[in-house]
């Protein structure tokens, strides 16, 4: 059973890895969930302090992804409409059926939200491409998380690994 539970914590690691840059799979939780496979096999002694350190993490990760493209457009001249905007265009770029949604509605919300707000298309544009700018930064966050969580899930193998095999 435990190599089972392995297999199956490697598999949400590295397709939380991938989640990491694509839309519609949630990386980080997926990764957590892969430590938390790990940590329930038999062999690989619980330890609450690092499952709970890993879950603060990853729930701050999760929020802050829909945060940081808000506070792009916000950096570069954009205001609250801007902002509200990239947020909402993020969360509808999820659904959109087209390649790179996300990115998509995320520029277009803050584009839009500028323009509701009486902007002048320069500013729209300038708060928009901070928005596309944040995006990229929350996605690289999460990818250097998510392959921490594979690290950390290698290292324990590694030191268990004469128990498990």
């Amino acid at each position: 059973m435990d190599i089972v539970l392995l297999v199956l914590a490697l598999l949400l690691l590295l397709v939380g890895i991938a989640g990491s840059i694509v839309p519609f799979l949630p990386g980080v939780p997926l990764s957590w969930v892969g430590l938390l496979l790990l940590y329930l096999t038999a062999a690989v002694p619980i330890n609450y302090t690092v499952l709970g350190v890993t879950l603060g993490i990853t729930i701050l990760i999760y929020a802050l992804q829909y945060i940081i493209p808000a506070y792009g457009a916000k950096y570069f001249g954009g205001s609250r409409y801007g902002m509200w905007g990239a947020t909402i265009g993020l969360l509808v770029g999820i659904f959109l059926p087209i390649p790179g949604g996300i990115i998509v509605g995320s520029f277009l919300g803050a584009f839009i939200g500028e323009i509701a707000n009486q902007s002048a298309s320069g500013v729209a544009l300038k708060a928009a491409f901070g928005s596309f700018i944040g995006l990229l930064a929350s996605t690289f966050m999460e990818l250097v998380v998510a392959m921490g969580f594979l690290f950390l899930f290698l290292l324990k193998v590694w030191q268990y690994h004469e128990v498990l095999f």
